[in-house]
């Protein structure tokens, strides 16, 4: 294959992805190191602190995840808004759960290109909706 050949992909996948969003978010998935019961105390602080995440801007979605026919959540999920590793870091560490060592946490960097959402919004009873 000639090198213009090769070339060729590449050039596609830029012309392709040049209007990408590029959003770099940072995705902090959350294991528990302690029983549901254990947990339990600390949860309204943990919550309390997704709250305010959320009211600062910093929170973009969090809850929990299952495993296919689970009843519990296996792991957590959380994706912030963040300058850096290091500031991403600084807000996990804060995480009640983690404080208190319940919970353990792998952080990764997520760069959004594709995808989209839906909102509803009706004015009669003023109710929305996410898709």
């Amino acid at each position: 294959m000639s090198e213009e050949q090769n070339d060729k992909p590449e050039q596609e996948a830029q012309k392709l992805t040049r209007n990408y969003l590029g959003k770099e978010l940072y995705v902090i998935f959350t294991v528990p190191n302690a029983t549901r019961e254990e947990m339990m105390p600390v949860m309204p602080d943990h919550l309390a602190r997704q709250v305010e995440l959320e009211a600062k801007g910093i929170l973009f979605a969090a809850g929990p995840m299952f495993e296919e026919g689970g009843q519990a959540p296996v792991r957590g999920m959380v994706v912030i808004r963040a300058n850096s590793f290091e500031e991403a870091k600084e807000i996990a560490d804060a995480d009640p759960f983690h404080q208190a060592g319940l919970r353990t946490y792998t952080l990764d960097r997520w760069v959004v290109n594709e995808g989209s959402y839906t909102v509803n919004v009706k004015y009669s009873d003023q109710s929305m909706t996410l898709d």
